[in-house]
């Protein structure tokens, strides 16, 4: 019952109750983000969602405009504290997980859950194997397994492998636990970036 109505139901009901809220920050981090360079607020991002559909996944735009999308070698996406795509803005964006909280009206269209496998890029779906499709079972979570004990610490293929986890052990009670961890990784502010092997990707 949870995994199937109440779970989507809680999601709604916090996700409508944190719109007000949600709002303020906007119109704060909004015109500092644009009065920065002029260029656009948000940063659409074609992820992979439930079933394999693929949505647009709202953030507050931490880059300069029309950077180069650079990968790791294992294709995840390049992040580290030195960044010299990120804007002055986007580094403090980036520390604080601010540039995620757009993705709050994406649970409101029904896009993704509070909890949840991490959304990929779309090309992910070309090298899941057939036991990491199963992630795509369930809709993608602004926070996840993941997130909470690990952010960006480990490697792509470990991370699949524990989205596949989640869903395969997916209660009311481990998503609590999951909720709560995640707060303390963000206030201390660890395991933020992925500095590993980079390259430009060109699709």
């Amino acid at each position: 019952m949870y995994k199937h109505f109440l779970k989507r139901f809680i999601d709604l009901v916090i996700s409508l109750l944190a719109l007000p809220f949600w709002l303020i920050i906007l119109f704060i981090i909004g015109p500092a983000i644009y009065f920065h360079d002029k260029g656009s607020i948000f940063y659409n991002a074609p992820r992979l969602g439930r079933d394999g559909k693929v949505f647009s996944m709202y953030k507050f735009r931490s880059m300069k405009m029309n950077s180069p999308d650079i990968r790791n070698q294992d294709g995840s996406t390049y992040n580290s504290e030195r960044d010299p795509r990120l804007t002055k803005i986007g580094h403090f964006l980036r520390r604080t997980s601010l540039d995620e909280t757009p993705q709050l009206l994406n649970i409101i269209k029904g896009d993704m859950s509070i909890i949840g496998p991490r959304p990929d890029l779309p090309d992910a779906a070309l090298i899941y194997t057939d036991a990491q499709k199963r992630k795509l079972a369930v809709r993608p979570g602004i926070t996840g397994y993941n997130q909470a004990y690990f952010r960006n610490s480990i490697s792509q293929d470990e991370k699949f492998g524990n989205d596949v986890f989640y869903v395969n052990n997916l209660t009311l009670k481990l998503d609590i636990k999951i909720f709560f961890i995640t707060l303390v990784t963000v206030l201390k502010k660890e395991k933020i970036n992925n500095q590993g092997f980079s390259r430009e990707y060109n699709g």
